[in-house]
């Protein structure tokens, strides 16, 4: 496609906004609340911000530049910054294809709980009567209510990675509904995704915002927001807690999987994308942060329902012991009897044994949620638990649902983009090319909604970019710094802008993010290697609850799979680049030879 005949965005805010709804997403929700919440609430906000300045801004503001002053797709940039790199573009679309098959049922799970949150009552409130209508279902007792819906009425999933059954129908219309709607925001390309941003991007604030305000209003809610804030500094010391820190930050801005690359090449070639790096960067960052108020003032809600419930329980058990009048015991004053019973009747006290519960809130606030059950079984749960929760389900899942689809806007992109840079495929409509793209990415999908489906979803999602990405960044950084060349870069960028980058911006791309990478990038396989057997959560229905295992053979062949098939994009295209020229070249020798004899 002819560089002059590429659409542009309609105005800068245009551009600011898709990079916003790209990379605030879901992770921002889910991901980086469970990580203050494991690396002790404040303590972990000073490694996430010092890497988000070593790391993640200049990485972010490098991508922008390659694609504004290339105007082109990852793999057309790669490949004019060196031939032989073409594959680093390649293996940025085949992390992005590998991300969209399995994000989208994530917005086909917020479109069901969605439609089911128009209810008298949430069914997720109360577990549902046996088929004998005897009592309640024994799953769902020994689980609990909102644990039931989701791996059970939701997922409908199996006991294991190996078992398998028919397509889940509801999942399926849903995530055809979440397909359809994903292509109408990209039917037109930037032309009409540019206008669905200015929703996308703005409207889970105003969520955020209403949440914050009834999250704060809520009893226990200052505890969650305490803890968070409260630090834990022998964190600082843990090497674990500053490489969280750096992957939080690498794959919430969205780096290496070429939707950057894609988003900038659009831009008018002055556009000041610096200015922009920093303002998405910073809002991208602040939205964790502020994202994780709103969670853990839930969260305190939540830990002080079931520590309340925890002493009512515990009342009700002394009074029946013991034979107490109902008024004499009450829950803030429960410890104390506790104290007095054990000591006027021990032998008594001795035999309630594994009956009495240890109640602790900070056993509550400490217990850790990662992932999905952070975002629909911790929320479903509190939601539950507050008046008027059919408004509360409406608007967090529509939130979530905005998150999720903003996201899938700048993943497609990444895809199409450099499509649409082959002349092959520059003459096909965007109706066509994207259309064509979304039904095969949505046939392939359906895998995610069988009763193995959650297993898969979750082999994706661990082992499907994370990988490659952390050696596609690593590879980008290497060749701008040293095989293109960083005085070379700083022109480009001085062309673009008028200026050259600043001292701190050199200091980065030349020695720390290089650092910074291998680092991770080793620390990532000898953790893998040292790992063992990879694992999953396997949900038992006998127990209730999800247990740790070993992923069969076929599993682990899977992830290998996974693990080199983007990375070997690399190698495989600079080896094909080569034996091209080698045998182009030796074919200018052959003629050359021929034409030498004739003469």
């Amino acid at each position: 496609m002819e560089k002059d005949a590429r659409p542009n965005w309609d105005s800068p805010l245009q551009f600011v906004l898709a990079c916003v709804s790209y990379a605030v997403g879901l992770g921002n929700v889910w991901r980086f609340p469970y990580l203050c919440q494991m690396h002790g609430g404040g303590g972990f906000l000073i490694p996430y911000l010092v890497m988000l300045f070593i790391e993640g801004i200049p990485l972010f503001y490098m991508e922008l530049a390659i694609g504004q002053k290339m105007r082109l797709g990852s793999i057309g940039a790669w490949s004019a910054i060196n031939p032989y790199l073409g594959g680093v573009g390649l293996a940025s679309v085949v992390a992005s294809v590998y991300l969209c098959l399995y994000y989208n049922i994530i917005n086909a799970w917020s479109f069901w709980y969605l439609f089911h949150s128009f209810q008298s009552v949430l069914p997720w409130s109360n577990c549902p009567v046996n088929s004998n209508q005897t009592g309640l279902v024994e799953e769902c007792q020994k689980a609990t209510s909102t644990q039931y819906f989701f791996f059970r009425e939701t997922l409908n999933t199996s006991p294991s990675i190996e078992e398998n059954g028919g397509i889940h129908t509801g999942q399926a219309l849903c995530l055809l509904l979440a397909w359809v709607i994903t292509y109408l925001f990209i039917i037109h390309g930037v032309k009409s995704s540019g206008k669905v941003v200015y929703f996308t991007a703005t409207f889970p604030y105003v969520v955020l915002i209403i949440y914050l305000i009834r999250g704060l209003t809520l009893p226990g809610a200052i505890y969650g927001i305490k803890y968070m804030f409260t630090p834990k500094m022998e964190e600082l010391a843990n090497p674990t807690a500053w490489i969280n820190a750096a992957t939080q930050i690498f794959f919430s801005l969205g780096l290496g999987f070429g939707s950057l690359i894609a988003f900038s090449s659009y831009n008018q070639y002055n556009n000041n994308f610096e200015k922009q790096a920093f303002i998405v960067s910073l809002i991208n960052s602040g939205t964790s942060i502020f994202a994780s108020i709103v969670t853990f003032s839930i969260y305190g809600f939540k830990a002080t329902v079931n520590y309340e419930n925890c002493l009512e329980r515990t009342r009700i058990l002394l009074l029946n012991t013991f034979d107490l009048a109902e008024d004499t015991i009450n829950i803030n004053n429960v410890f104390d009897w506790i104290k007095t019973l054990n000591a006027t009747y021990p032998e008594q006290f001795a035999e309630l044994g594994n009956k009495l519960e240890a109640c602790d809130l900070n056993d509550e606030l400490d217990t850790a949620v990662e992932g999905v059950g952070l975002a629909f079984i911790l929320y479903s749960e509190a939601i539950q638990n507050m008046p008027l929760p059919q408004l509360w389900s409406v608007l967090y899942f529509f939130m979530l649902l905005l998150l999720g689809l903003g996201s899938m806007l700048g993943n497609l992109t990444a895809i199409t983009t450099p499509l649409r840079d082959f002349k092959i495929l520059s003459k096909v409509s965007n109706e066509v090319l994207n259309g064509t793209l979304c039904l095969i990415l949505m046939l392939l999908g359906l895998a995610f909604t069988t009763p193995s489906g959650n297993y898969w979803f979750t082999i994706f999602n661990e082992y499907g970019a994370s990988f490659s990405l952390l050696f596609v960044v690593l590879v980008e950084i290497l060749t701008v710094s040293y095989i293109y060349g960083l005085k070379r870069f700083e022109k480009d960028i001085e062309d673009m802008l008028g200026h050259r980058p600043n001292w701190y911006l050199k200091i980065m791309w030349g020695i720390v993010s290089p650092l910074l990478l291998i680092c991770l990038f080793v620390f990532y396989i000898v953790n893998y290697i040292r790992g063992g057997t990879p694992t999953y959560q396997a949900w038992n229905k006998e127990l209730g609850k999800t247990v740790a295992t070993d992923y069969p053979v076929f599993g682990q062949v899977f992830i290998a799979i996974l693990l080199a098939s983007a990375v070997s994009c690399v190698p495989l295209s600079a080896l094909y680049v080569y034996c091209t020229n080698r045998k182009q070249s030796n074919s200018i020798k052959n003629r050359q030879s021929v034409n030498t004899i004739s003469t």
